[in-house]
């Protein structure tokens, strides 16, 4: 069987998850906190068929070898954590890190999960929840008869109370980051789960070390360029078309030698 065939088979395969990957990127154009993703390729092994600097004869030696490569596939995907676009809301529970740091978000069975989606509300109990009811892990509950709420940009959470000249703490908001923030799990929701490639997350004060501030009124969007996206869809079609032109190519050959024998 033509080698040509499996070779352009396995471009055509790293190709559509390429273009698999882009549409979730352009899907998640709106989506706030949301982290693109990029395809890493390598390339298989190689058929040796003659092996550099193996001798010529008894005095030289060849400068180059054979070496027939057999395709490539997908090493990987990759979440890129540059920052997203800020935008400026009227909810003071609308919460953005502006740098390095997620949000700690507690899960029903007492995980500690993470993300850049600040856009809290509050529940039933009256705790800072995000969007599908998971509470902070700090657990900050604004009281009922708050007339209006304060986050700092070190996290400290204040309220005006009804009755109360002065302004009633509620609690510090704490941000983590991690070593290797790319080796996070995506579990989807706009949460992640540390893993043994992220290392332990550093919980901290935001501003402080290498933490960023965190900015009230503010939602933090995707990261998602939409320019760029649509430009790599056309190098994704372009290489996908050409990986096809090959396995045609490839069967015309066959199809030659079969009517020639």
């Amino acid at each position: 069987m033509n080698s040509a065939l499996w070779v352009s088979k396995t471009g055509l395969a790293a190709q559509d998850m390429r273009m698999t990957t882009i549409s979730n990127n352009l899907a998640n154009v709106s989506t706030a906190g949301f982290k693109k993703d990029r395809v890493v390729f390598e390339d298989l092994f190689y058929q040796v068929q003659r092996q550099p600097g193996a001798q010529a004869d008894e005095l030289n030696q060849v400068p180059s070898g054979i070496q027939v490569g057999t395709g490539v596939r997908v090493n990987g995907t990759q979440k890129i954590f540059t920052e997203g676009n800020y935008e400026t809301s009227g909810n003071a529970l609308d919460v953005a890190i502006t740098g390095q740091g997620f949000f700690q978000i507690e899960n029903p069975d007492g995980e500690i999960l993470y993300s850049r989606n600040g856009q809290f509300q509050l529940n039933a109990e009256s705790l800072m929840v995000n969007a599908n009811g998971l509470p902070l892990l700090q657990n900050i509950a604004v009281p009922e008869n708050a007339m209006s709420v304060t986050i700092g940009r070190d996290g400290t959470v204040t309220a005006t109370v009804a009755g109360q000249a002065e302004p009633v703490e509620l609690g510090q908001i704490l941000t983590a980051n991690f070593v290797n923030p790319a080796g996070l799990e995506a579990l989807g929701g706009n949460l992640f789960r540390a893993t043994a490639a992220s290392g332990e997350a550093i919980e901290g004060i935001p501003g402080e070390d290498a933490l960023g501030a965190l900015q009230q009124n503010t939602i933090e969007g995707s990261n998602v360029s939409v320019v760029d996206e649509m430009v790599s869809m056309i190098a994704v079609q372009r290489a996908y078309e050409m990986n096809a032109k090959v396995v045609s190519a490839a069967d015309e050959m066959l199809r030659f030698i079969n009517q020639s024998l």
